[in-house]
């Protein structure tokens, strides 16, 4: 079968690796960044390879239809397709999604199913038609969110690997013949917007287990925000813990090695990083030492 593999990332060149392996004809690619892991193995491979940008021009589209592609395969597509690129091979197309859908549609699936606290997400396999997330179910795979998993573990060591799998599983069920289209359910659909700027900002108020799920949902991107003598800072690596004494939310409770204890609604946080805006992330201890934070201050105000 010939693919039109459009993607992105490491991601997109772990699909376009497996379906080397599985000896599919990946005719074309279709990238979104100059230099990326999936541009830089169809030049290795010799394989002619667009910006993605360009199936959105009409003055491409011949070029595209040319080709003579028989399945699109979508793999971390972060702009929309039109839906003539959709339509056009005779397979059709299919796309991942980092969520068990109608659940969690939107670009933010992975954060929110985190935030929310849920014990459980996967990945989805389906056609996508001109609605967000919202075409037919080919295929899902259910995961467990750990209490400590983030938006980075959760993606790396799950749900990327599923989401590889569960594409390549979908191209011999459709090579077969016996790939499924079943509707979406819309009375259990939820969508939930970016995950990003003041949606990143941390609550203090809120209960204690809601503020932790917060910033595990965040990290590492968008990273969860609070302010310290108003400048935002990002926190990461963090732990929920028992309260060792009195003190308000959002208050620094302890200063040590081990980083920052900061006063929650029914517990505490351990903090072990913070990342200051333009900076990378270092040691709690030693952000505290650098700009004078102590025991009694209080984050977010």
């Amino acid at each position: 079968m010939r693919v039109a593999l459009i993607g992105q990332a490491a991601f997109g060149e772990a699909v376009y690796r497996r379906l080397l392996e599985q000896g599919e004809d990946v005719a074309v690619v279709f990238y979104e960044r100059e230099g990326d892991p999936l541009h830089t193995l169809a030049q290795e491979q010799g394989v002619p390879a667009y910006p993605t940008q360009e199936l959105r021009r009409r003055e491409f589209f011949q070029t595209y239809a040319d080709l003579g592609t028989e399945l699109n395969v979508m793999a971390f597509v972060t702009v929309i397709i039109p839906e003539r690129v959709i339509s056009l091979p005779s397979h059709g197309t299919i796309q991942y999604h980092p969520s068990l859908l109608p659940l969690h549609r939107g670009r933010s699936a992975i954060n929110w199913a985190i935030i929310n606290g849920e014990a459980e997400t996967g990945i989805t396999i389906f056609w996508p038609d001109q609605g967000i997330d919202t075409g037919p179910i080919l295929l899902q795979k259910k995961a467990p969110i750990s209490p400590a998993d983030t938006l980075s573990s959760l993606y790396r060591n799950i749900l990327f690997p599923q989401g590889v799998d569960g594409l390549v599983e979908a191209i011999v069920l459709i090579n077969e013949g016996r790939a499924p289209a079943l509707v979406q359910d819309e009375t259990q659909a939820t969508y939930e917007p970016p995950c990003e700027g003041q949606l990143a900002d941390i609550q203090w108020f809120r209960p204690a287990e809601q503020v932790y799920n917060h910033i595990r949902g965040c990290e590492p991107q968008p990273g969860a925000s609070t302010t310290f003598r108003q400048e935002i800072i990002r926190l990461a690596d963090v732990e929920l813990t028992q309260r060792t004494g009195p003190g308000l939310y959002g208050e620094v409770l302890a200063v040590d090695e081990s980083g920052l204890q900061i006063g929650l609604n029914g517990g505490a946080l351990l903090v072990r990083r913070i990342r200051q805006e333009g900076a990378r992330a270092i040691a709690a201890s030693e952000f505290a030492g650098a700009v004078g934070l102590q025991v009694g201050d209080r984050l977010g105000r």
